[in-house]
Order: structure tokens, then sequence, then C-alpha cells
């Protein structure tokens, strides 16, 4: 509808980016976005190479449209970034179409700087492949100093570039499935456009809605970025009194991967769920190997997602220390 796509554009040209009509369609969520943009630019075997650990569903996406993922390893010990130009060329063949990104990261919280993300556009120009970047947590950079962050201000690679965004996400609306593509590449609208008249629309009311919350007063965004800055403080200040945890401080989205020291998180996680409790209370994360492309890494670590009040996820702190001095003492 003219006027979601008018809301759009008009807060993407608060972030200085200047979008055409024709440059945004509306999807069902983000992640019709993103496997929308997968069927139309892979085809079988080719190659997207996307950092990990990544949002698991993008493994689904790409092998929907027939595609292959080549992971772009990262470490807990470097932070889980991915910024040398080196090891991203190297994984680039002749099959490769793509480079997929979460800026600011799911999983890891990581926020790409401007050098960095600087150089990724760079290799997505020089070698022409798609940049699909997925923006859906803009707004949740918690480094004031570094503004928001949107590959769109490279004006150098519109034909490279992807944008997934969404209204979730944003606007803290889980269930609200509305987002959209952004590209200015033309060729790639019309493939979209294809699948979208497949499947009709959007809801005319969910358009309406969705419209009317990229409306809100900016100080909506600073009170939700502050309230999710303390949550994360709270859950690393509790992670790293915990002996043994590796965690780095997550700069942006509202998770945080760690290093826990068990043998197993998905071993663990069901041992929690069904062996531990303290005073009726247990403790559940997201097993970390998902996240992971390459067989055996993850296993032992968790994303946790400081949803909860600040209050809940210092307790839920509490829960997982003491259910890994019992669950240490156990295996021994």
């Amino acid at each position: 509808m003219p006027v979601l796509i008018d809301a759009i554009r008009d807060y993407y040209g608060k972030l200085g980016v200047e979008l055409k009509p024709e440059d945004v369609l509306v999807t069902t969520g983000g992640s019709e976005a993103l496997l929308l943009t997968c069927l139309s630019i892979l085809d079988p075997y080719t190659e997207v190479i996307v950092p990990e650990p990544y949002y698991p569903n993008y493994t689904t996406f790409v092998h929907a449209a027939g595609g292959v993922i080549r992971a772009l390893p990262t470490s807990p010990e470097e932070g889980y970034r991915y910024a040398d130009r080196n090891k991203i060329e190297s994984l680039i063949t002749k099959n490769t179409r793509a480079i997929m990104i979460t800026n600011p990261g799911n999983p890891t919280g990581v926020v790409l700087n401007e050098q960095e993300m600087r150089m990724i556009a760079d290799v997505a120009k020089k070698h022409d492949l798609f940049l699909i970047s997925d923006e859906v947590y803009r707004e949740f950079c918690y480094d004031d100093s570094f503004g928001i962050p949107t590959m769109a201000k490279f004006r150098d690679i519109d034909d490279n570039l992807v944008i997934i965004d969404s209204v979730s996400k944003r606007f803290s609306a889980c269930g609200a499935r509305v987002g959209c593509v952004v590209t200015r590449n033309p060729e790639l609208q019309q493939a979209l456009l294809k699948f979208c008249q497949s499947r009709l629309s959007v809801a005319t009311i969910d358009q309406i809605g969705a419209a009317k919350l990229y409306g809100v007063d900016q100080e909506f965004f600073a009170h939700s970025k502050a309230e999710y800055r303390q949550r994360r403080d709270a859950v690393v200040r509790k992670l790293r009194e915990i002996p043994g945890v590796l965690v780095e401080e997550p700069m942006g989205a509202f998770y945080v991967m760690a290093r826990l020291p068990v043998d197993d998180a998905d071993k663990f996680q069901r041992w929690l769920l069904q062996e531990f409790d303290d005073h009726g209370e247990t403790v559940m994360f997201a097993p970390g190997a998902p996240f992971y492309e390459t067989p055996g890494k993850g296993i032992n670590e968790v994303r946790i997602a400081y949803v909860l009040n600040s209050a809940e996820l210092e307790r839920a702190m509490d829960l997982l220390a003491k259910g890994i001095v019992r669950y240490q003492a156990e295996q021994m």
C-alpha cells in the first residue's frame, strides 16, 4: 500500500537514505524478505558466504533456493568479529553469488563499524556479488557515538545491495508479520515481485498498522535502547561472575553468545529442564551448535535473549550459575 511504502521511505529519509517507491517491496515479515531474496538470486549449488554463528533460518532460506552456505568462521575469543578481508575473499569461488550479514548481529550482538561495513561493501562490489544486509535490529546499537548503521548509505553498491527490514524487532512487536526488501536493483525487484504476485499481498490492516508504527516519536527508540542496554549489562555482569564462562559484551541487538564450562550445551539444557530446579525454577537458553554451519562448533556455547526485565534476568543467570555447579558435580 502506498501509505506503508511512503512511511518506510520517510523513515529511511531520516537516516539520510533517499529511496524511490519502486525500491521498496513489502513482505510478510523479514523472514519472507529473506526467503524471496534467496529464491530470486540463487540457483542450485550457488553459494552464500555467511559469518557464523548466524540466525539458523538462513540455512532454511538458502537451502530452499537450492543454494549452499559457505561459513566464514569466527570465535568467541575474537568477539565473533569477521572483518578480515582476506578470510572473506578466500571463500569466494566461481559459484559464489552473495554475502549475507546481520548488522547488528543475531546471535552475537556484533555491530560492524564504518570501516568494516565499507570493506564488506568493497568486496561485494569488486567480485560482483549481492550483499544481503539483514538490518532488522538497526536501532538496537548501544554505542551512541556510532549512530544508526545501514549499508544503504553506500551508493556505489546500489546494484549489489539488498536490505532486509522488519517491523517486529524494531517496535518490539513480535508477531507483527510486516517487513520489506529494499534494493535499488530494478532487475532484482522484478524477480521479487513475481514471487509476491504468487502469494497476493500482506494483509491490508497489517500494512496500515505498520505505517502508523513508522511514525512513532524518536523518544520510543531512545527509551527502548536504554531499557535493553540495562538488560544487557545485567546479563553480561552476572555471566562474568560465573567461573569458566567466556562472554563478549554485545554492542547491538538483544542477544548474547557465551561459552559455558560444560561438555555439551544441548545436553546441559535438557538436564536443566528435566533434572534441575531451585525453589521450583529453572532456566532455558538456545544451545549454540545450531547457529553454526561447521560441524562440531558451538557445542558448549549458548545464545541468551535478554528480553525479560533486569530482575528476572539476574535471577535467570543465578539459576544458570547454580545449574552449572550442580551439573559439573554430577558429571564427576
